[in-house]
């Protein structure tokens, strides 16, 4: 007869009980149906490890996932405990309409809840593409059971031969490069058809620093992956191998608990955001990373964001802001190179999965670099990080900019705004022959954040009007409460909160009216006189919304979805100290 004391120390399929009112019943019935599945008695006695798997038909960066799960089991297998997968909602970038970050949301219960609700003693996270990790990882942090990160990794490139003579391509600033020329008439619609096919030819994400390698890099800098796995591509035999080593470790987390609430602090979270602006990496990532560490209770205020990339210089030379790929990064001595750089500026008492600290993870690490991918910190790409916030009129919330994507000779720019309703109003006008618009001109759009219909789409990477793209218009200061993609490059203005949807300043802009941008100053203004925008504020309608005319997940994200600054994430969802404050 089991013994009720020993309830709260329970493990494997001890664990957790179904309720039925009575525990030894529920645990005879539990293991009377595990039995069913031909585990031998003495598996029922082990620990187990979750596996939480996302793989999916619509998820292409993920369709090896089912070689890696394998890889996975026979490192728990091999460390003494028993390896469960179970599935969860898996988000395929480029499948969701109408936006993934919708589903970021969704994802992040859907891992806290499996996590809490079934019976196991810690869980591997398999994610890769964008939204996955930071879901996976805000989920754990809430659910604060052992977990580790392990990534699916980037793709592979590919080549492609022109007249000019071979290129590298891989996506995705490889596919936004070629649109853009295929927009403005330099590229036919045979070529472009050509390159279509050969963007993306390997499993993994996205080849370049987008949003899931920045991601991979930022959970590896947090602590919560194995050192040396963000960079390694989805391909290589090494993948296999974290992986492996990935459920070893999460065996060894079971009989020395090392919690998600001891790994994710404001000084680990310190290390991620430099790690952020030392790569140049996706802007995306700043929602994600305040998401995550709201979760933990640990605010993210812009102003602080600023101080850190001040004193953080860019030292990887990867697309969109430089020229390599995350196979170079992995080949130049991955993120450890990286951080190793960064060492006098990070906390290195942190704790990480493994049971070290950082500073101990990088004391122990010793190899050769490549220069041309990483720049010593006494020579970097760029003194400052490559993302900067800017505050004004126009932004009173914040706004974020990449700078090391942006063309510098528009970092300092007052012009004329060129307004954008909404993302069917840009479709519908940019490539109209008789738009309005000249290269000096500020390109405005409204109506695209979290709580707008559109839900926050990548859609800040607003196209160069033709008539400007086919005169050889490359760049234009753009602006907008919408996202873009890690893949992306320009001077691009993005996440203006409050946004337009809930009658920020953004949703005050009329064509005509002039904009300041000076990153110098990080501001940003509407040159508008007050007694004007108040006369535009009478009477204006308010585009978010109205949850009492939506259903199910749509209706809750429409009442829950915080702004860009508090990381999209859901209030309900924050740690209790933040939803309280």
């Amino acid at each position: 007869m089991a013994d009720k004391t020993d309830q709260p120390k329970a493990q494997g399929f001890a664990r957790g009980l179904t309720n039925y009112g009575d525990f030894d019943f529920s645990l005879y019935l539990r293991r009377s149906f595990a039995a069913s599945m031909g585990y031998l008695p003495e598996s029922l006695e082990k620990p187990i490890v979750g596996i939480a798997y996302t793989g999916s038909g619509f998820n292409n960066c993920h369709r090896h996932f089912p070689e890696l799960l394998e890889a996975v089991k026979r490192g728990v297998l091999a460390a003494g405990a028993l390896p469960v997968d179970f599935p969860t909602i898996s988000l395929g970038e480029v499948y969701l309409n109408p936006t993934s970050l919708k589903f970021r949301n969704l994802m992040s219960m859907d891992t806290e809840e499996m996590i809490r609700a079934q019976p196991m003693d810690a869980v591997v996270l398999m994610g890769g593409c964008d939204k996955t990790v930071p879901a996976q990882l805000m989920g754990a942090v809430s659910a604060d059971l052992p977990a580790i990160q392990l990534i699916g990794g980037p793709m592979m490139t590919s080549r492609y031969l022109r007249e000019e003579g071979e290129e590298k391509l891989g996506a995705c600033t490889d596919c936004r490069r070629f649109w853009a020329q295929y927009r403005a008439g330099t590229v036919d619609s045979t070529e472009i058809r050509e390159i279509e096919g050969r963007l993306a030819t390997t499993a993994g994400s996205c080849a370049v620093m987008g949003t899931a390698s920045t991601m991979a890099c930022i959970a590896e800098a947090l602590g919560m992956a194995l050192p040396g796995t963000a960079a390694i591509p989805a391909v290589h035999a090494d993948r296999l191998r974290a992986a492996e080593a990935s459920g070893a470790a999460a065996v060894r987390m079971i009989a020395n608990p090392i919690r998600p609430s001891e790994i994710v602090t404001r000084k680990s979270v310190e290390n991620a955001l430099r790690i952020l602006l030392a790569l140049g990496g996706s802007t995306n990532a700043v929602i994600h990373l305040t998401a995550i560490a709201g979760r933990a209770g640990i605010e993210i205020p812009l102003e602080w964001f600023n101080e850190l990339s001040e004193t953080t210089p860019v030292l990887v030379n990867l697309k969109p802001v430089g020229s390599h790929y995350m196979e170079d990064l992995f080949a130049a001595g991955g993120l450890g190179a990286v951080m190793r750089e960064l060492k006098p500026l990070l906390n290195l008492d942190c704790m990480t999965v493994t049971g070290e600290t950082l500073g101990e993870r990088l004391a122990a690490e010793t190899g050769p670099v490549n220069r041309d991918v990483i720049s010593p910190s006494s020579d970097p790409i760029e003194p400052k990080g490559g993302l900067v916030a800017l505050f004004g009129s126009l932004a009173p919330g914040g706004a974020i900019l990449k700078r090391s994507a942006a063309d510098p000779t528009l970092l300092e720019k007052e012009g004329r705004a060129v307004v954008f309703s909404s993302l069917e109003d840009l479709s519908a006008r940019i490539d109209d022959p008789d738009l309005d618009v000249e290269e000096d001109d500020i390109l405005v759009l409204q109506n695209a954040g979290p709580r707008s219909p559109s839900g926050m789409p990548e859609a800040g990477y607003l196209p160069i009007p033709k008539k400007l793209s086919s005169k050889g218009v490359k760049d234009m200061v753009r602006i907008s409460d919408a996202r873009m993609s890690g893949t992306a490059f320009g001077t691009i203005v993005l996440h203006v909160t409050p946004e337009a949807a809930v009658g920020g300043p953004l949703s005050l802009v009329r064509t005509g009216d002039r904009i300041r941008l000076s990153v110098e100053e990080k501001r940003l203004d509407l040159l508008v006189p007050e007694e004007e925008l108040e006369r535009r504020r009478t009477g204006q309608s308010i585009t978010e919304r109205d949850p009492m005319t939506l259903r199910g997940y749509d209706r809750l994200y429409a009442e829950q979805v915080l702004q860009a600054d508090q990381g999209c994430d859901f209030r309900m969802l924050q740690a209790l100290d933040k939803r309280t404050n």
